[in-house]
């Protein structure tokens, strides 16, 4: 699969959406093969309910390589956990599951075992690239984008290939400042990231992600060609 393969955009309630949950593994498994181009096994800390744990597992099973999760320890594994290991991660559930426990665990491991530490949102500058490429492949011109945001990587990367449009982001986690999202205007979700959305969205939408973004992207979006980007579907299991 091409991580620069054409975006599939659908228009969902007069909004251009670019619909990356129909791409195996999602938005970020664009660019995690290049993590793969000189390590056998990447080692990712990730928040419980984190999409990048699954498109890692898929990318690395892709590829004949090796991933490997720390993730906070729950009484009940989430579905995001479940799926990674199903695609043939292997996870280790850390407590106390504090992100900063779960990162030490990840580090130390990789230090260990001499494999590659990804950093958190996968924040490299290949990244940037290889979402910009992507968005360029669309053939679209947006007047005003919108994402959700966590480490800020998407944001970035949307504003390398549309620098002229109108850009939204929405805060789901951590907080941003400017430069984390490239000058884009930031909304904060009301709901806490491991709270899941319980907004009906007319696409597969992970629910503590971009569902959070889709919900004020629809009552705050301006005038002119809207595009949403969809990063990925919900964690499933079956």
């Amino acid at each position: 699969m091409n991580a620069s393969e054409r975006p599939i955009i659908r228009e969902h309630e007069g909004i251009a959406v670019v619909r990356d949950d129909l791409f195996s593994g999602g938005t970020k498994a664009r660019y995690l093969p290049a993590l793969f181009h000189d390590a056998d096994e990447i080692v990712y800390a990730s928040p419980a309910e984190g999409a990048a744990q699954t498109a890692l597992a898929i990318t690395a099973r892709r590829l004949g390589k090796r991933a490997t999760i720390f993730v906070a320890k729950r009484a009940q594994p989430h579905a995001r956990a479940l799926m990674a290991k199903r695609h043939g991660a292997k996870v280790y559930q850390v407590s106390p599951g504090y992100l900063s426990v779960v990162s030490a665990r990840a580090r130390a491991y990789a230090e260990k075992t001499g494999s590659l530490l990804a950093p958190f949102g996968v924040d490299l500058p290949e990244t940037i690239q290889t979402i910009a490429a992507a968005a360029r492949a669309s053939g679209v011109q947006p007047d005003e984008v919108w994402c959700a945001a966590g480490s800020g990587t998407l944001a970035r990367g949307l504003a390398a290939a549309w620098p002229n449009a109108r850009r939204h982001v929405v805060q789901v986690g951590k907080k941003l400042e400017a430069n984390d999202v490239a000058g884009a205007t930031i909304h904060v979700a009301q709901q806490k990231f491991e709270k899941a959305s319980k907004a009906a969205v007319p696409f597969p939408s992970d629910p503590h992600y971009d569902a959070k973004a889709w919900e004020i992207c629809k009552a705050r979006r301006g005038a002119g060609l809207v595009l949403f980007w969809n990063v990925t579907s919900p964690a499933t299991i079956d």
